[in-house]
């Protein structure tokens, strides 16, 4: 089974340590908290909390550490989901196979959910008790996921990519706004479990970018070919929705085909950053099938 086995336990760990940071429905204002528990308890597939403690083993740094960075990410993923989905952003009806957080709630409601998950989780990067020993690993967690997820991150790249629609751009522009939309947090998520590690050296932490590079673009790229042949039932989504909204992806630029192949080749070229790892980085091999592939094995 391998890592397998071990990814089902990460996934309640992580799904049981947002349950008890996460505000109960009933503290006031209620409404607001049990929008926040909807927006990131219903579901997912929890890929940037694997990735976390998939790094974490090939580092051998202990989960207890990683908890709080997995969590927070988690939390800027959800914040970044809330608002996407927004009228004004993708208007999107379905997430993870449900209502979108402002359908089942309403705007207003679904604006201040996300907005309120952003804080919290740096709060728990600032609180979460195995860390509080640790505050230059605590300083360079919360400079790693502020970059991630700021201007120059992943909201600068949700700015570019609805700046694009309707656009052609070329494959070096689009692959940018990837790095940025999406590869960003998918980079923090990994060297979230490097900032934790001990004596890791310069080459070890450039392949860990070089690993996190190709993995956001052919994680991106499968997603929008996702859009065009995957179901609702394996998306969660309305499919369809990139084509409706004009928006710049790999398959209406270049064509499927291309797309696929390209998914790929950046697949290889994440597995390739791995060598020096060996077999200590498994987990992350298998993390790296699960997103591109869509494969459990």
């Amino acid at each position: 089974m391998g890592f397998r086995a071990q990814a089902d336990q990460y996934v309640a760990r992580i799904e049981g340590f947002l349950d008890r940071a996460l505000p109960q429905p009933e503290v006031a204002p209620a409404r607001l908290h049990e929008a926040m528990r909807y927006s990131i308890l219903g579901g997912g597939k929890r890929i940037r909390p694997l990735l976390v403690y998939a790094a974490g083993e090939a580092l051998g740094v202990a989960p207890d550490l990683l908890d709080a960075p997995a969590a927070a990410i988690e939390l800027l993923h959800a914040f970044s989901l809330v608002h996407d989905d927004l009228p004004a952003m993708d208007n999107d009806d379905l997430r993870r196979g449900r209502p979108t957080t402002h359908r089942a709630f309403d705007e207003a409601t679904a604006i201040l959910a996300a907005d309120a998950m952003q804080p919290l989780a740096f709060q728990i990067l600032a609180t979460h008790p195995p860390l509080r020993d640790r505050p230059d690993i605590q300083v360079r967690l919360v400079a790693l996921l502020a970059e991630a997820c700021g201007s120059t991150g992943m909201t600068g790249g949700q700015a570019m990519d609805l700046e694009s629609e309707g656009k052609r751009l070329d494959a070096a522009t689009l692959e940018h706004i990837y790095r940025l939309k999406t590869g960003c947090l998918l980079r923090a998520s990994v060297l979230a479990a490097a900032v934790c590690a001990d004596g890791l050296s310069v080459e070890a932490h450039h392949d860990l970018e070089r690993f996190t590079d190709a993995l956001g673009l052919a994680f991106q790229i499968r997603d929008d070919i996702m859009d065009i042949e995957g179901t609702t039932a394996e998306t969660g989504k309305t499919g369809g929705s990139d084509l409706a909204n004009l928006k710049a992806t790999y398959p209406f630029l270049f064509g499927m085909d291309d797309a696929k192949k390209r998914a790929d080749d950046l697949l290889d070229q994440a597995f390739a950053a791995l060598d020096r790892f060996g077999t200590a980085a498994e987990g992350l091999r298998w993390a790296a099938r699960f997103i591109v592939l869509r494969r459990r094995d």
